[in-house]
């Protein structure tokens, strides 16, 4: 369905307009209109070579500004448990799809917006990316992985003992040990970078959401049906 970018513009503001679009879901006709009323006007043959560098130079620094805003974004402030519930979409038609479904966002609010809708609907692929990522980072750093294996292997142990001694039985013996298992499992993971490799995947897999999140364009989601 095409839209202009206000259809009732003699008798709906602007302002009101927008409001009715994100209301009814319409969030990829606001970002095409964010991105209509963005692009640059036309220049005259009037203009002179140094209203042309100015304006270069003006577009240059707000992209530079742009890109720097988006780490201050929230992009978790809308993000529900029910998001990671449903489907994961499509890694080639939905998450990655084509070249023409990426643009720069023209602004900060235009980027805050995709971001908050984008990382709603590929919250289940932001998260396999994170495990891909933190999979990659163990085995670029053996010792890492082998504090991993070794803090898990102690609480599967201490586990065991719980279940074949009857541990519950003496609950300050137990929270003795509980205490005790907890230290050890914390040096071991401080000793061999488990910490470190945990920030580095987090730290590679934040960059790529909010990039993609930004730089990917709506596209249009299913509408609920209503009654009449």
């Amino acid at each position: 369905m095409v839209f202009s970018s206000n259809p009732l513009s003699l008798s709906v503001p602007d302002p009101t307009f927008d409001t009715w679009l994100r209301d009814s879901g319409y969030l990829e006709i606001l970002d095409h209109h964010s991105s209509s009323s963005a692009a640059p006007a036309t220049t005259s043959s009037t203009t002179t070579t140094t209203t042309t560098v100015t304006g270069l130079f003006i577009s240059f620094f707000s992209n530079v500004l742009t890109l720097l805003s988006l780490f201050t974004l929230n992009p978790f402030s809308k993000l529900t448990t029910d998001d990671f519930s449903g489907p994961t979409p499509s890694w080639t038609r939905s998450f990655f799809a084509d070249y023409g479904s990426y643009s720069f966002p023209s602004g900060f609010d235009q980027a805050r917006l995709r971001a908050n809708e984008n990382v709603k609907r590929y919250a289940r692929n932001y998260v396999s990316l994170f495990i891909i990522f933190f999979a990659c980072t163990l085995y670029q750093m053996p010792l890492a992985l082998i504090g991993l294996i070794s803090s898990l292997a102690l609480w599967e142990t201490f586990k065991f003992c719980s279940d074949k001694w009857g541990w519950d039985r003496y609950p300050v013996i137990r929270q003795v040990l509980v205490r005790t298992a907890q230290c050890v499992a914390a040096v071991i993971l401080v000793c061999l970078n488990v910490q470190m490799a945990l920030f580095c995947a987090l730290g590679v897999s934040y960059t790529v959401m909010i990039m993609h999140a930004t730089f990917r364009k709506l596209t249009p989601a299913k509408q609920p049906t209503r009654g009449r």
